[in-house]
């Protein structure tokens, strides 16, 4: 199954909240007989702008890393990209970091609300409770608004403000069907991150009925794990399969390059 997947949604140590090298990513891959894996390391900013990214110094040492893996492991092959945040106004930065390195794929995310705080982090989880409405129409209008930059390969954990387990009353295809016509517009897939099921909301980014109507929009997928440790690399796969299926999805985007192409789902 591992084989014909890739997993490209990865962290490193050089984001300050993960641990395992790309070496160990590496042999932890063969061992699975993973397709592809692909490093994704949170983008670093222009000046210090938080503690949960790598530094702009580090982009060196990032790609060192990875071909330190590269060599050790020359028949899997691995794929080096970002995970960026998408900040309005910022968009000059992500452009100037993208000829930086020969980069395989950018990944565009939403961690920052205009509101001036991380939709993501527990020291703002008591907003959820009262909040979620505000929340999730702030998080989606921005979200759409990165799919429409056309800065980014692919786009991660659509529905993360769930994180926590909040979500607003009512009909929630009202978030979901402005950013999924946005997908297929500008033919942007989104991934199906299997992180989800590791944190309160224990449900896979994005929500089924997201998928489905994705799916029905014929928006492409991945499906990553956004590993932060070496034992969490594939992990919820076999379920992420079975739902993109179940959902009518065949098959599932590579990147090199910059270039998409796609195999069959097992």
């Amino acid at each position: 199954m591992f084989s014909q997947l890739a997993d490209y949604h990865v962290h490193t140590p050089l984001c300050h909240h993960a641990t395992g090298w790309p070496i160990e990513f590496a042999r932890r891959a063969v061992e699975l007989n993973l397709g592809e894996l692909g490093f994704a390391e949170h983008n670093p900013m222009a000046e210090y702008f938080d503690d949960w990214r790598m530094l702009r110094e580090d982009l060196p040492r990032y790609r060192e890393e990875v071909d330190k893996a590269r060599a050790a492991f020359p028949q899997l092959p691995i794929r080096i990209g970002l995970e960026c945040d998408f900040i309005a106004g910022r968009e000059a930065w992500i452009e100037e970091l993208s000829s930086l390195a020969e980069w395989d794929f950018l990944i565009g995310s939403v961690h920052y609300l205009p509101e001036g705080w991380e939709v993501d982090h527990p020291k703002y989880v008591g907003r959820h409770a009262g909040h979620a409405e505000e929340i999730w129409a702030s998080y989606w209008r921005v979200y759409e608004q990165g799919i429409r930059s056309g800065l980014f390969d692919f786009v991660a954990h659509p529905d993360l403000p769930k994180k926590f387990g909040f979500r607003p009353g009512g009909d929630l295809r009202r978030f979901y069907e402005p950013v999924i016509a946005a997908l297929a517009e500008t033919g942007t897939p989104f991934e199906i991150n299997t992180a989800g099921w590791r944190k309160d909301c224990a449900e896979q980014y994005p929500s089924r009925e997201f998928l489905e109507l994705a799916r029905a929009a014929d928006v492409p997928l991945l499906i990553n794990s956004d590993s932060h440790a070496v034992e969490e690399l594939t992990a919820g796969f076999a379920e992420a399969v079975a739902l993109a299926r179940d959902a009518g999805y065949t098959q599932t985007a590579r990147f090199k390059q910059r270039k998409i192409s796609y195999v069959p789902l097992p």
